[in-house]
């Protein structure tokens, strides 16, 4: 990594504490309840399936409109495992559930795009399964279709700000964000932060990409960050650390923050993952960065 990364292990050493033991009722486990958001149906940018959206509203809008947040799901689907079949805003999962509940009680207007359920896997995949998943699913090819879609729809509401939306993914669906940023991007002609994405939140992504920009790199042409753990196991840290070392080489704003011993999937608010004192100090910045990340790149802006 270079100098301009920013990166945790650096700035802030990782220290064992209770009071991080303790993080996800500090940051308000009540954002997890179990709210049905409203569910919404509009088309992948293709025009070929039609998708679902779960949309969370603020309470109260402080103005007729107000900025949006994109959400896209991972490889398990957009639903807990505890579903059991019934498949809506009432089984989302804890992780989906928190975020959407986090952005709307800021001020955002959050949809989670459900890009698998409406092809037939609402479950999604179990780990490791990437060789044998359709390629209907592809977060290359595809699922950016899906990520403006939903950017068309938002834009279509009158309480949206239409330039001011961003993009945020997790794993398989972080892996979709970074393509959908591409200044080469399937699904929108000549793209830039104000006929596209302003700036994108992507969690612990698998950066291999199918090779796209192996040959000629990767270049966002929004604002990028990139969240992941030293200690995950599904997908590798290093190959995204080297895909934003060379995206950044060749002038891409984007940077990694990388939580030491933080494992995948270190922002889910459940015991499982929270009784990681890693995963809990990573959840507790991670969140604190990303609000003040979309703030500034949604709200604080003069363009």
């Amino acid at each position: 990594m270079n100098d301009h990364s920013s990166l945790l292990s650096k700035a802030a050493p990782l220290a064992v504490t209770v009071a991080a033991v303790a993080v996800v009722a500090e940051i308000g486990m009540a954002q997890v309840a179990a709210i049905s958001p409203e569910r919404v149906t509009f088309p992948s940018a293709d025009g070929r399936i039609s998708l679902v959206g779960y949309l969370y509203r603020p309470r109260e809008l402080n103005a007729e409109r107000a900025p949006a947040v994109v959400m896209m799901h991972g490889r398990a689907g957009a639903y807990s495992t505890r579903a059991n079949g019934v498949f809506d805003g009432s089984t989302l999962s804890q992780r989906h559930r928190f975020w959407g509940r986090l952005w709307s009680e800021h001020g955002y207007i959050a949809i989670l795009v459900d890009g698998f359920g409406p092809r037939g896997y609402p479950q999604g995949f179990p780990r490791f399964s990437y060789e044998t998943r359709p390629a209907e699913l592809s977060e290359v090819t595809v699922r950016p279709l899906d990520a403006y879609g939903a950017l068309a729809y938002l834009r279509s509401r009158a309480d949206v700000v239409a330039d001011r939306i961003g993009l945020q993914g997790w794993s398989n669906g972080a892996s979709a964000a970074l393509s959908t940023m591409a200044v080469n991007a399937p699904g929108i002609a000549e793209p830039t932060p104000a006929t596209g994405f302003r700036a994108a939140l992507v969690f612990y992504p698998a950066c291999g990409l199918k090779g796209k920009f192996d040959k000629d790199g990767y270049r966002p042409y929004a604002p990028v960050r990139v969240l992941h753990g030293s200690a995950d196991k599904e997908v590798s840290a290093k190959r995204c650390a080297a895909l934003v070392e060379r995206s950044r080489a060749h002038g891409g704003d984007i940077d990694l923050r990388l939580y030491r011993g933080a494992t995948h999937g270190f922002d889910d608010p459940g015991r499982k993952r929270q009784r990681i004192d890693a995963n809990a100090v990573a959840l507790r910045d991670a969140r604190a960065h990303s609000l003040a990340f979309f703030a500034q790149q949604l709200k604080n802006r003069s363009d």
